[in-house]
C-alpha cells in the first residue's frame, strides 16, 4: 500500500502525517509512507486544499485532519 500525505508542512499537516504512521503501525501495514509537499505533486492529485491523504493514487481526505478512527477504519478497508 502507497500512501501520500501532501501538505505543506504546516501543523495540521504534521498533524495527519503522525496520526497515519501511528496507526499503520498499529494495524501492523505493510505499506509506504510518503510526505509530499511539493506543489506540482500536490495539484497532480488534484488536491486544492492541504492536508489530504492518498492511498495508492486515490484522494481519500482533502482539507481535514480525519480523526484517527475515521483513518483506522479507511486504511483497514484497504488492507
Amino acid at each position: 500500500m502507497d500512501i501520500c500525505i501532501l501538505g505543506t508542512g504546516c501543523t495540521k499537516c504534521e498533524t495527519l502525517e503522525k496520526l497515519v504512521r501511528d496507526i499503520a503501525v498499529e494495524l501492523n501495514l505493510d505499506c509506504n509512507i510518503e510526505k509530499v509537499s511539493d506543489i506540482e505533486k500536490r495539484l497532480g492529485f488534484g488536491v486544492m486544499m492541504t492536508p489530504a491523504l492518498v492511498i495508492d493514487g486515490e484522494v481519500a481526505f482533502s482539507g481535514v485532519v480525519p480523526t484517527a478512527e475515521e483513518i483506522r477504519e479507511t486504511l483497514s478497508g484497504k488492507i
